[in-house]
Parts: structure tokens; C-alpha cells; sequence
């Protein structure tokens, strides 16, 4: 019999029950596919798979398509029935409620279930995901003695083969899933009620279309605001409020309404169509910069299972920089890169190549200088012999961003953001990002990931195009800083 209710379709219904409903009944209104979160669940399903090594030798039940889970639910059954000690995507249906656990466990007369989440934490939603399952399991009357969640360890730290029993550990989440039956048990009844709806249910947009994560008919939901000048342009508490009382669009705000400084001028910029210069402010931010001039960027991959030794779960993994260099004022303009090869280690290599060209002396000018500080003192901590001469690059480093992140140089066009993506087209729209084959980082961590796994002309067709994208960011510092030069 087809089921109503999935664990994941009901997790849908908990965040928002029109999400559900839209899911079930127009599931063409959904966003386009998104090959950067696709990314992301095949990141999930891989550590799942690695997981199973902590039970070895288990029993897959799971069915041979996405439409055929009653084959896995019988197939369940008969495995439970045989005494199989260890079950993978072990399914189960009550009153049309589908569940799959990713391991099944039998010790002794009692059952444990075990869920596995690429996190390195316990989560709220891994509870709730959890409760679901039990309430299904007991209800068809598996002896759950206990259901644990499994995620990443984030203390792990790689020294040759994986380790799996330290790169994973359990939690259980037992009397957190027990507190939570009866909510369970209304809910489904709530969400099944949904689904026989003629209508979705009339849900405003609100801080849930986000958390705790995106939907995937945002865009439908979100169709009514406006695209540009939209309250939304604001930070999330001042819009969200905003919101509430009604408005979407700047031109609604009333004169009198009370802002915060920041969305005061963003308004009346907006509104004037005038370009806001603090000129004291960026030549005070000036005047400590000095020559030489390292306009740098990293990018980096953050793999959920370490691929190299003294790497931690997620930890942010430098593959790349791109180096504008100004000798003096009248200087030509140098560029020098690095990019690893995709296969080994590339910080090593990395960092002999960064420490050679940023020199001793001179500003190093970054663009949200958070990122490349932390990435630097990640190197100092795992390369000792470096560390004093990488500790000695941070105090040098400058951040580009702090004009336009503290408005000094504001435009009305940058739309209340200061990303380089955001300020890049407006002042110096001859450089774009979307025209390049890689315009942005994600998919520029994405595209090295999967570099190994390419042949040798594609292989050099995207590492071609990863230097361009690096090479676009230090060039657009470059002509940013000019823009502030020229105030």
C-alpha cells in the first residue's frame, strides 16, 4: 500500500505545512535544481555509506527505486523475521507513515536504531526526525530499546587511514524522542488532514521558508515581492518587522518610520538615487595601507570525511590563491597564482608559493579579511615550522570590505549588500562575475572537489577556469581600492 507520509516529507509539514502540500500536489512549482545542494546530499549519502562500517556486514533492504518502498518494507520484515542481526535502510509502514532507518541493530531480544547525519553536532530537527521513526517503529511493533543519532566527531583529526570508530560517535536521543510521542502523534494527524485539503494552506513567508533548511518552492511563495527594493534588502530583523507591519517595498515605508542608522541611509539613498560618500572615514581607512601592495584571495573545499592527514572533519582546506602585486604607485601590476593539483595535499605546496611572494613587508589586502586570517592561522597551526613567518603575515593583512560593509561608500544599486559580488558590477562594471564559467566560490570549491574524477582535457578546461574566477576577485580588489583611492 503507498504511503501518505515519508520521514522526510513529514519533516517538510514541520517546517512549513504548505511546503508539504505543494510538495504532494505541484511539485512543478519547485525551484530549479540546485547542483550545488545536490552536492551537498550526495556529501550526506557518502557518509551514511562510510557509517555503515561501525556494523559491518549488514543486510541492505533498500528497494530498487524511489517508488517501490513497499518491497522494502516487506523485505524488512522478512530480514526481522530471519533474526538478521544488522539491517541497512531497514523500512517500516504505520497508517500510511514510511519510515527507513539507516541501521538496524539486534542485541540480545531488543532492537537499536541508529541515524546517520553528516553534522558535527546533534541537531534539533535530527530529534524530531528521529521521533518520527520511533513512533512508526514501536507502533509496528519492533522491541526499540534504543535510537541514536551518528555524526562526524569534530575533534577527529586524520593520521593516515581513516579511522572510522573515532571519526564518528553516537548520542543517544532516546528521552528526547520519548518527550516528543504524543506532539508526534497530533502532528501527523494535523499534516495527513493537510494532503486531503482542495487548497494549500494560506501560509505567509516568514523566517521558516529558511530554517532549519531552504524550500525548495521559494520562489513561488516569494513571487509576490518585489525584486529589487524590497524590504528584504534590509537586515533580517529590521525586514522581517518591516514585513509584519505590511510593507514590502522601500516606497511604502512611512517617513517617520523608525529605522536603525544603517537602513536610515540605506532608505535615503534609496529613495534619492544618490551615491553616499564619508570621504574622512575611507582616507582614514587609506592611509595605514602601504607598499607593496598584496591584493590576495584564497578559496578552499571543506570535505566532510578528511581527506588528508592532520585534517579535521570540515575543516577549510586552502587549494588556491590568486596574488595582485603593486610594487609602488606607478608600479605595473604583477599577478602570480597558485592551484593545487586535485589529487594530493595542496597546502603544502601552497604554502611554500604564498610565503615566497607576500614578502615581508607591505599591505595585504583581502576582501572580508575574517576568511583568509583564519585560513592563515590554520596553516600556522598545522605547519609549526612556518608559524612564526605565517603569524606575521595577519597583522599586515587589511580588509577591503570595512567601507562598504560600514557605508561609507554606499550606493543605492548595491541594494543594502556589500559582498564584492554586490559592489564589484556597480563600480566597476566592465569586470563580471557572470560571465565566467566559475562565478562563484561554492562552485569553484565544487569543480576542485571533483577534479579527480575528470579527464585530462576537462580537467584542464576547469582548472583554467578556476584560476579566472580566482584571478577576478584580487583584480576586482584591485580596481575596488582605486574606486576609494579616487574619492
Amino acid at each position: 500500500m503507498s504511503h501518505v507520509l515519508s520521514k522526510s516529507t513529514f519533516m517538510y509539514g514541520c517546517q512549513c505545512p504548505k511546503r508539504l502540500y505543494l510538495h504532494k500536489h505541484s511539485r512543478d512549482l519547485r525551484n530549479p535544481d540546485d547542483e550545488q545542494q545536490q552536492a551537498i546530499f550526495d556529501r550526506g549519502t557518502n557518509i551514511g555509506e562510510l557509517a555503515r562500517q561501525l556494523f559491518k556486514y549488514g543486510v541492505d533492504a533498500s528497494p530498487p527505486d524511489n517508488y517501490s518502498y513497499h518491497l522494502a518494507v516487506a523485505k524488512t520484515t522478512a530480514l526481522i523475521a530471519r533474526d538478521v542481526p544488522i539491517i541497512y535502510e531497514a523500512a517500516f509502514q504505520y497508517e500510511g507513515i514510511l519510515c527507513a532507518v539507516d541501521i538496524l541493530v539486534k542485541q540480545g531480544k531488543h532492537w537499536y536504531a541508529f541515524e546517520v547525519k553528516s553534522t558535527l553536532s546533534v541537531k534539533e530537527q535530527h530529534v524530531q526526525d528521529a521521533a518520527l521513526q520511533y513512533y512508526v517503529m514501536i507502533n509496528c511493533g519492533l522491541p526499540l530499546q534504543d535510537i541514536s543519532i551518528i555524526y562526524l566527531d569534530r575533534e577527529y583529526v586524520r593520521k593516515g587511514a581513516l579511522d572510522i570508530k573515532q571519526l564518528f560517535t553516537t548520542t543517544s536521543v532516546l528521552t528526547e524522542v520519548l518527550d516528543q510521542q504524543r506532539v508526534i502523534s497530533n502532528k501527523v494527524k494535523v499534516l495527513k488532514n493537510v494532503l486531503t485539503q482542495p487548497e494549500p494552506p494560506a501560509i505567509a513567508i516568514g523566517p521558516h521558508c529558511f530554517a532549519p533548511y531552504g524550500c525548495d518552492f521559494s520562489n513561488h511563495c516569494w513571487a509576490h515581492m518585489p525584486t529589487e527594493n524590497s524590504v528584504f534588502e534590509f537586515n533580517a530583523t529590521t525586514a522581517w518587522k518591516l514585513f509584519d507591519a505590511g510593507y514590502h517595498h522601500l516606497d511604502q515605508i512611512p517617513a517617520d518610520y523608525k529605522l536603525p542608522p544603517k537602513a536610515t541611509l540605506q532608505l535615503t539613498q534609496a529613495r534619492s538615487g544618490q551615491v553616499y560618500i564619508d570621504a574622512e572615514s575611507i582616507w582614514q581607512f587609506l592611509q595605514p595601507i602601504t607598499y607593496p601592495l598584496y591584493f590576495f584571495d584564497f578559496e578552499t573545499i571543506m570535505p566532510g570525511i578528511p581527506e588528508f592527514d592532520t585534517c579535521t572533519p570540515y575543516q577549510q582546506i586552502p587549494f588556491q590563491f590568486s596574488l595582485h602585486i603593486k610594487q609602488h604607485a606607478t608600479a605595473e601590476l604583477e599577478h602570480i597564482d597558485f592551484l593545487g593539483d586535485g589529487i594530493t595535499d595542496p597546502r603544502p605546496d601552497l604554502l611554500e608559493a604564498m610565503l615566497t611572494h607576500l614578502g615581508n613587508t607591505g599591505s595585504i589586502i583581502c576582501y572580508n579579511m575574517n576568511f583568509e586570517k583564519g585560513r592563515i592561522t590554520d596553516l600556522a597551526k598545522t605547519y609549526p615550522a612556518a608559524a612564526t613567518h605565517l603569524h606575521a603575515l595577519n597583522p599586515r593583512v587589511v580588509d577591503l570590505m570595512a567601507p562598504f560593509q560600514k557605508q561609507w561608500y554606499y550606493h543605492p544599486e548595491f541594494h543594502g549588500r556589500y559582498s564584492i559580488k554586490a559592489v564589484l558590477p556597480v563600480l566597476v562594471p566592465e569586470l563580471r562575475y557572470d560571465q565566467l564559467e566559475i562565478p562563484n566560490g561554492s562552485l569553484a570549491s565544487l569543480v576542485y572537489a571533483n577534479l579527480k574524477h575528470q579527464d585530462a582535457i576537462t580537467s584542464t578546461l576547469q582548472r583554467q577556469a578556476l584560476r579566472e574566477y580566482c584571478k577576478l576577485d584580487t583584480l576586482a580588489m584591485v580596481k575596488l581600492y582605486e574606486v576609494l583611492k579616487a574619492v
